[in-house]
C-alpha cells in the first residue's frame, strides 16, 4: 500500500510536471508560428491544464478501467468549480467576463446535461455518443477562433509562459518531454490508483471521483490561485469553465471512440452534481458585477462538502 501511494503521488507529480512542460513549449511553438495570444490562451493554456486528465482518462480507456475514466472527469469538473472556484472566490472575489457567462457557462451546462442523459441512458457512452461529443468540441473550437477575432476583452499575456526566445529545437524538445512524462505518469496514476482502490475495498469509480479528480485537477488549482493573485480573477473562472467543457467533449468523447465506455448507474448523484454545480455558478454570478463574492465561494466549499461526505459514508 505505502509502495503503491508513492507511486500515485509520483504519477501525479509527472503529470503536472508533463502538462507545464508541453503548455509553455506548445505557447512558445505558437507564439513563433504568428498565432495570436488570446488563441493561445483560449485554447493551448486552457485544455493544457486538463493534460493530466486527458492522459489518465483516456490510459483508463485502454485498460479496461472505465470508472476512473468517467469519474475522473466527472469528479474533476464537480472539484474543479466547487472547490477550486470555492477556494479561490474566498480569497479573492472573481470577476467573469460577459461572453463567459452568456455563452461559455450556459454551454458548459448544457453538455454537462447531454453527458448525463447520453450515459445514463442505457449506461454507456458508445462511439456515437463519443463521435457527437467531438463534432460539439470542433464547434467549440470554432467558437473559440470567432471570439478571438471579434472579442475586445483579451487575455492577459501572464497567462503564456515567455518561451518565444527559445529556439524552435529546444521547444520541440519541451514538447516531447512534457508528451512523454504524460503518457507515463497517466499509466502510473492509473494502475496505482487501481491497486489502491482495490486495497481498501472501494470502486475504482470513487477512486475516480476522489483521490484521481484531485491529483489531475491540480493545475486548474494552481492556475487559479495564481491567476487571483495577479488581479487576473477573470482567467481564473475562464480557465475552469474552459477546462471543464474540454474534459467532457474532448476527452470523454475521445475515450468513448477508443472504445465504449460503461456509464454506471452508481454515477446518476454525481452526474447531478456535475450539473448542478454549473448551474449554482452561474446563479452565484447573476449579479450587477458579474462576481463570484467570497460569501458565494462559502457556498460552493459547503456544497462541495456534503457531496464529499455523502459519496464516501
Amino acid at each position: 500500500m505505502v509502495i503503491q501511494i508513492i507511486l500515485l503521488i509520483a504519477g501525479f507529480i509527472l503529470l503536472i510536471k508533463g502538462a507545464s512542460w508541453f503548455v509553455d513549449s506548445a505557447s512558445g511553438i505558437a507564439v513563433r508560428a504568428g498565432i495570436p495570444q488570446l488563441v493561445i490562451g483560449l485554447t493551448i493554456v486552457a485544455m493544457g491544464t486538463s493534460l493530466p486528465e486527458a492522459a489518465v482518462s483516456i490510459s483508463s480507456t485502454v485498460k479496461g478501467y472505465a470508472g476512473i475514466a468517467v469519474g475522473n472527469v466527472v469528479g474533476s469538473n464537480i472539484l474543479n468549480i466547487l472547490l477550486i472556484l470555492g477556494i479561490t472566490a474566498v480569497l479573492t472575489p472573481l470577476a467573469v467576463r460577459k461572453s463567459t457567462m452568456r455563452f461559455e457557462i450556459p454551454f458548459m451546462i448544457a453538455v454537462s446535461v447531454l453527458l448525463s442523459v447520453c450515459g445514463l441512458a442505457d449506461n454507456r457512452l458508445g462511439r456515437t455518443e463519443g463521435v457527437i461529443l467531438l463534432v460539439l468540441f470542433l464547434c467549440y473550437l470554432g467558437y473559440l477562433a470567432y471570439m478571438s477575432r471579434t472579442d475586445i476583452e483579451t487575455v492577459d499575456d501572464d497567462t503564456v509562459s515567455p518561451t518565444e526566445s527559445k529556439p524552435v529545437y529546444k521547444l520541440l524538445l519541451i514538447l516531447a518531454a512534457g508528451i512523454a512524462c504524460t503518457v507515463l505518469g497517466s499509466s502510473i496514476t492509473v494502475d496505482a490508483a487501481t491497486e489502491i482502490a482495490e486495497a481498501i475495498g472501494i470502486s475504482d469509480r470513487v477512486i475516480g471521483l476522489t483521490v484521481v479528480a484531485f491529483g489531475t485537477s491540480l493545475p486548474e488549482l494552481v492556475t487559479c490561485i495564481i491567476a487571483a493573485a495577479r488581479k487576473n480573477a477573470d482567467i481564473a473562472v475562464g480557465n475552469i469553465v474552459g477546462s471543464n467543457i474540454f474534459n467532457i467533449l474532448f476527452i470523454l468523447g475521445s475515450c468513448a471512440c477508443i472504445s465504449p465506455l460503461d456509464y454506471s448507474s452508481d454515477f446518476l448523484l454525481d452526474s447531478i452534481m456535475c450539473t448542478a454545480s454549473a448551474v449554482l455558478l452561474l446563479l452565484l454570478i447573476l449579479n450587477r458585477d458579474r462576481k463570484l463574492s467570497r460569501w458565494g465561494g462559502a457556498v460552493m466549499l459547503a456544497v462541495y462538502a456534503g457531496y464529499f461526505i455523502s459519496m464516501v459514508l
